[in-house]
């Protein structure tokens, strides 16, 4: 990942969380009252987005303080989301991540839906700025289990698709979680377009993927993952 950034204060985290959420609704990444957002404001606290809540209408007041242990500190008339442990989960694995995102997107659910991970070299700023994005298998929106299946990926890649349900993704700081959702969303995008409908892409050569690799490097992003393509025949390894 790129350069930690100073903890936001609770203000500025609230206002942020708000305003990410108005984002998602108006992106159409959401749906009634689907998403959660956190962001850190110290090593070991968080605020979250309340469950029950259309992210295209919270206000600040509405949003809950947290323990990473799970521990609620401060809540209005509602609890954080179920779906928290998720984000609880990434903050454990990852001690420079400081804020996760979580939507259904339409287009990279779909992919999700079909169990297809997001990991074609066609397009250089998928590559660079947010890596492959796994899918990983099926567990309950909500459960104990779905951290668990998320765990095993969350250190060397920047966003995930959840089977049948959406998709997470994690930043130094919530603009930049904000933004590799936004990122995983038109990789999908784009990949639909190029091969299932249009039928055609030009995979990018071993040669034109490490230089991007390399430059992913100088910009301190130290995770992502090397996309599939030409990569299987040229051994291919993301040194980090």
């Amino acid at each position: 990942m790129s350069k930690i950034n100073r903890y936001p204060t609770d203000e500025e985290a609230k206002k942020m969380i708000v305003e990410i959420g108005r984002r998602m609704y108006m992106k159409n990444f959401v749906a009634a009252n689907d998403g959660n957002i956190s962001c850190k404001v110290d090593d070991e606290t968080i605020w979250t987005t309340p469950t029950g809540v259309s992210k295209g209408f919270m206000s600040e007041d509405e949003m809950v303080k947290m323990h990473l242990d799970g521990t609620v500190i401060r809540q209005g008339e509602r609890a954080p989301s179920s779906e928290v442990k998720m984000h609880l989960r990434i903050y454990n694995e990852r001690k420079d991540v400081m804020a996760v995102c979580h939507a259904h997107p339409p287009v990279a659910t779909s992919f999700a839906i079909a169990g297809m991970a997001l990991n074609q070299a066609i397009y250089p700023e998928a590559i660079v700025n947010l890596g492959i994005v796994p899918c990983v298998h099926y567990e309950t929106p909500g459960s104990h289990k779905l951290p668990d299946s998320i765990a095993p990926y969350v250190r060397d890649y920047n966003a995930l698709l959840l089977a049948n349900h959406g998709a997470v993704s994690w930043g130094t700081s919530l603009m930049e979680a904000w933004y590799r959702l936004e990122s995983t969303e038109h990789y999908a995008m784009i990949i639909m377009y190029s091969i299932n409908v249009i039928g055609k892409a030009n995979v990018l050569s071993c040669n034109q993927i490490n230089e991007l690799i390399q430059l992913r490097k100088k910009m301190g992003i130290t995770s992502g993952g090397v996309p599939y393509g030409n990569t299987k025949s040229c051994n291919l390894t993301d040194e980090v």
